[in-house]
C-alpha cells in the first residue's frame, strides 16, 4: 500500500520521458526559429535591401537585452522565484511575442505602412549605447531590419530564459536516474532544429514559385505556438508530479551580487569564461552566415523545374533520411548487442551518405549545410561516455579548437580553390563541415563538466549566471562583426552570392587560435595545481 503511495510520475520511465520530450520539442522548435533567415540571407538582401551589415546587427541583436540590460540575470532570478513550470510558459509565451514582431517586421504589410516609416525615421541614435558603439541599430538601417531586431531581442529574452529553465528541469525529473543520457537527448534533439531551419526555411520561402521571405519567418511562428503548447503541457504534468511528492517546486539558489568579487578572482572561472566565449562566438555566429557563404564558394546549377529535384517532395524526403541518420546514429550508443550497434550504425552512415548524395542532386548550399548536426548527434554520446570514464576534457578542448581553426581555414582558402569543379567542392564542403559539426560537440561536452572542477560549489550556480552572461556578448558582437568586415572587404552593390568570405573566416580562425592557446594555458594550471581536470567523472 505505502509503495503504491510513493509511486509518482517520476518513477515511471514513461512519464519523465515524456516530460523531456515536451521540454526537448519546446527548445527543438526554438532552435528552428533562431536561424529561420540565416538559409535566407541573399533573399533578404534582394526583397529587402538588407546588407551584411543590417543582417549581421540584426542577428547580434538576439541577444542585445541579454547582455546589456542584463535581461539574463533577472531570467535566473524568475526561475529562483516562481520555479521551473511558471517560467518555462513565461519564456515560450515571451518567444513567441517576439517571433510575431519578427514576422510582421518582414511581413509585405509592414511595408509602407506607419510604422515602417517611424522606424524610418527614428532610433538613428540612442544616447549611451551609440556613445559607446554598441547601438542595436544606426542611421541608414532598414526599417524592417529595426522593426525585427525589436522583435529578435524580445525572443533572445525568452529563448535563453528557456535554456536554464529546461536544464532545470531535466534535474528535476531524472535526478538519480539516466539524467547524462536525458541531457544528451535534449541536445541532439535541439541541435536537429538547426538542420530542420536549413532545409525548411528556403522551402517555404520559395514555395509555388514565388518568394516570400515572410512565409519562412510565418513557419517559425507556427512551431513558436508548439513550443508554448508543450510547455503548457508540462505544466501540469510537473504541478501533478510535486501534489504527488507534496514537495515545493525545486528552485535554483538565486544569483547573488557578493558571489561575483569571488567569482571573478578565481583565475579558472576566467580561463573557462574565455573558452566559452571564444569557441560559441566561432561557431553560432558561422551559422547565421554558413549558407550564403556556400553559395559564394560553390559552383550549382540549378535543376530543371520538372525534375524530381527540383520538387517539394524532395526535401520531406531528404529531411526524413536525415532524421533517420541522426535517430540510428544515437539509438547505437545505447545497444548492448554487438549486432545490433553495428547494424544500427551502419543504417545511419549508410542514410548520411544518402542524405549527402540528395544534397549534391538537389545544388541547393542550405541542404547541403543541413548536415551540420547529424556528426554531432552521432558521437555527442560518445564523447560523454568516454569522459565519464576516462577523462581528458582539457585534451579534448584542445582537440576541438584544432578542429574549428581547420574548418575555418578550410571555408577561407581551400573550398574557394575548387570553384567550378562542381563535385570537388561540394565533397570538400561535406568534409569540412562535418568535422565541424564534430568539434561542436566536442568543446561542450569537456567545457561545462570541468566547471564544477573549476569554481567553488557554493557559487557554481553565480558562475555559470555569469559564463552565459559573458558567452552572449560573443554571440552578439560576432554577427555584427561578420557583417561589417563582409561590407568593408566587398565592392559596393556585390551580388548576395558572390561575396568573398575570406576575412570573415580568417576571424574565426583567429578566435580557434585564442581558444588552443588558453586550452594549454588551462592544461598547465591543471597540472599545477592539480585540479583533476584531465581525471575521469567517474571515480
Amino acid at each position: 500500500m505505502s509503495q503504491a503511495i510513493e509511486k509518482t510520475l517520476r518513477d515511471s520511465a514513461a512519464m519523465r520521458w515524456t516530460a523531456l520530450l515536451l521540454l526537448a520539442l519546446a527548445m527543438f522548435c526554438s532552435y528552428i526559429f533562431m536561424d529561420i533567415l540565416s538559409p535566407i540571407k541573399d533573399l533578404m538582401q534582394e526583397t529587402r535591401g538588407w546588407d551584411s551589415t543590417a543582417f549581421g546587427t540584426m542577428q547580434g541583436s538576439e541577444v542585445f537585452l541579454n547582455v546589456f540590460v542584463f535581461f539574463l540575470i533577472f531570467a535566473g532570478i524568475i526561475l529562483d522565484k516562481m520555479g521551473v513550470r511558471f517560467t518555462a510558459v513565461l519564456s515560450a509565451a515571451v518567444m513567441l511575442v517576439g517571433a510575431c514582431v519578427k514576422w510582421y517586421a518582414v511581413s509585405e504589410g509592414f511595408i509602407g505602412s506607419g510604422l515602417e516609416t517611424w522606424f524610418t525615421n527614428n532610433l538613428n541614435y540612442i544616447p549611451i549605447f551609440d556613445d559607446l558603439g554598441v547601438s542595436p541599430f544606426y542611421q541608414g538601417m532598414p526599417a524592417s531590419a529595426k522593426f525585427a531586431a525589436c522583435g529578435f531581442m524580445i525572443f533572445g529574452c525568452g529563448c535563453e530564459m528557456a535554456g536554464i529553465t529546461v536544464s532545470r528541469g531535466i534535474v528535476k525529473w531524472f535526478k538519480g536516474r539516466e539524467m547524462a543520457l536525458a541531457m544528451g537527448s535534449e541536445m541532439a534533439l535541439a541541435r536537429l532544429g538547426v538542420a530542420t531551419c536549413m532545409i525548411f526555411s528556403p522551402f517555404f520561402a520559395k514555395l509555388g514559385g514565388e518568394v516570400s521571405v515572410s512565409r519562412s519567418v510565418a513557419f517559425g511562428v507556427v512551431l513558436m505556438c508548439i513550443a508554448l503548447i508543450m510547455t503548457i503541457v508540462y505544466f501540469f504534468m510537473d504541478k501533478k508530479l510535486d501534489s504527488q511528492t507534496g514537495e515545493a517546486e525545486e528552485k535554483d539558489d538565486p544569483f547573488k551580487i557578493s558571489d561575483i568579487g569571488k567569482i571573478l578572482s578565481d583565475s579558472g572561472f576566467w580561463l573557462v569564461a574565455l573558452l566559452c566565449v571564444l569557441y560559441y562566438s566561432a561557431i553560432f555566429p558561422f551559422q547565421k552566415y554558413a549558407v550564403n557563404m556556400l553559395q559564394c564558394n560553390l559552383t550549382l546549377t540549378e535543376p530543371g523545374a520538372d525534375s524530381f529535384w527540383a520538387s517539394p517532395s524532395v526535401t520531406i524526403v531528404q529531411y526524413i533520411i536525415m532524421l533517420l541518420v541522426a535517430a540510428a546514429g544515437f539509438a547505437s550508443n545505447f545497444q548492448k548487442k554487438a549486432n545490433t550497434k553495428y547494424t544500427l550504425l551502419g543504417i545511419s552512415v549508410l542514410a548520411l551518405i544518402t542524405y549527402c548524395y540528395m544534397g549534391f542532386m538537389r545544388q541547393t548550399a542550405e541542404s547541403i549545410f543541413a548536415v551540420f548536426p547529424l556528426l554531432a548527434v552521432l558521437i555527442t554520446p560518445i564523447l560523454g561516455n568516454y569522459l565519464d570514464n576516462h577523462g581528458k576534457a582539457v585534451s579534448m578542448l584542445i582537440l576541438g579548437s584544432l578542429l574549428l581553426i581547420g574548418c575555418h581555414l578550410t571555408f577561407a582558402f581551400i573550398l574557394p580553390m575548387f570553384k567550378g569543379s562542381a563535385v570537388g567542392g561540394v565533397i570538400v564542403a561535406y568534409a569540412t563541415i562535418l568535422v565541424l559539426g564534430a568539434s561542436f560537440s566536442l568543446v561542450p561536452a569537456s567545457l561545462w563538466p570541468s566547471v564544477p572542477k573549476l569554481v567553488d560549489a557554493k557559487v557554481i550556480g553565480s558562475a555559470y549566471a555569469l559564463i552565459f552572461w559573458i558567452q552572449n556578448i560573443g554571440l552578439w558582437l560576432f554577427p555584427l562583426l561578420i557583417g561589417k568586415v563582409l561590407d568593408a572587404t566587398n565592392p559596393e552593390g556585390t551580388s548576395a552570392t558572390e561575396l568573398d568570405y575570406t576575412a570573415p573566416l580568417v576571424m574565426l580562425a583567429c578566435l580557434g587560435v585564442a581558444a588552443l592557446i588558453l586550452g594549454f594555458i588551462l592544461k598547465a594550471v591543471d597540472k599545477k595545481k592539480g585540479i583533476g581536470l584531465e581525471e575521469p567523472n567517474i571515480k
